[in-house]
């Protein structure tokens, strides 16, 4: 299906290097808004590098903290995510950028009156009672190593608070104005992957990030997640002419391991490794302990 992985690997890491063309609103930036697992904002830049340098509509099915999405600020997007309290966030980013900055604002307070641990729990007890993106989003910046990990039977978040403090309200207001420039040409939908990937037409272009099948099944709704089904949708996309990009599995434990997926033959026309560097999700099962042999490289699968 693809050259040998160790050949393709050394190919692949070299082409890192090469300037390519990067569409010309792919402006990397720090700020970030939510803290998330798996964020792709800080190499977002090297995987638009591979995005096709026309495209209609795009399209993040796995939206998360929306790393890609912000770096590339596309004029017209369908962001999407399975998960409500995150689409909360988004929607509310889009539509009342104030009422986001005032609801992190109202609980970063309880820390001034009960500490930051008791406010942290008394948010928690919230959001565990009756999910909502408010309480999320607070809990998503504050808690530990910034991993929001959830019990697999009832969908119970118990990721503990974090050692850090959280971002003032005013540095997090700060981010809110530069994301909602940055995400105005969005729509930000709760679906299915599936349903939001059957939206796309012919010369759109579909990004896809969903959980890692070697090292995710923590997170929320990565539990029941399948792969087969997203095969499926790209099949469906590709049949169509849309575009489609896949980061998934590559290689763990600074390139000693590739991960094994099942890729369909034919599916993709290229497969490309990207560097992301250390994995957030280990330092969280670490706790801080030495990560030097635990650089992560994505794998890149294209359709184009």
């Amino acid at each position: 299906m693809f050259a040998p992985a160790v050949l393709r690997q050394q190919e692949l890491f070299k082409s890192e290097a090469v300037s390519l063309p990067i569409l010309a609103e792919a402006k990397p930036f720090r700020s970030q808004l939510l803290k998330w697992v798996g964020n792709k904002q800080k190499h977002a830049g090297l995987i638009i590098r591979f995005f096709p340098k026309q495209f209609g509509t795009y399209f993040e099915p796995f939206l998360g903290s929306g790393g890609v999405l912000g770096v590339l600020a596309p004029k017209k997007a369908v962001a999407s995510d399975a998960f409500a309290p995150l689409v909360q966030i988004w929607q509310t980013l889009h539509d009342d950028k104030e009422k986001l900055k005032q609801q992190y604002a109202d609980r970063y307070e309880l820390i001034v009156r009960l500490g930051k641990k008791a406010a942290y729990e008394k948010v928690l007890a919230s959001y565990n009672n009756k999910p909502s993106g408010a309480d999320l989003l607070f809990l998503c910046r504050s808690c530990y190593g910034g991993v929001v990990r959830f019990r697999k039977n009832d969908g119970y978040m118990s990721t503990p608070v974090g050692v850090h403090d959280p971002v003032s309200p005013e540095s997090f207001g700060r981010r809110v104005d530069i994301w909602h420039a940055r995400t105005q040409g969005a729509r930000f939908l709760h679906l299915d992957f599936a349903e939001a990937m059957e939206q796309a037409k012919h010369g759109d272009l579909v990004y896809c990030d969903p959980p890692y099948a070697d090292s995710q099944a923590i997170l929320y709704g990565a539990q029941a997640f399948s792969l087969q089904r997203l095969f499926d949708s790209i099949a469906d996309c590709k049949k169509r002419g849309v575009y489609v990009a896949l980061s998934i599995d590559g290689t763990k434990f600074s390139g000693r391991k590739l991960c094994e997926i099942p890729i369909p033959d034919g599916l993709f026309k290229r497969e490309e490794f990207v560097n992301i560097g250390r994995s957030m999700l280990k330092r969280f099962q670490m706790d801080g302990r030495n990560l030097e042999d635990h650089e992560v490289r994505d794998r890149l699968l294209l359709t184009f």
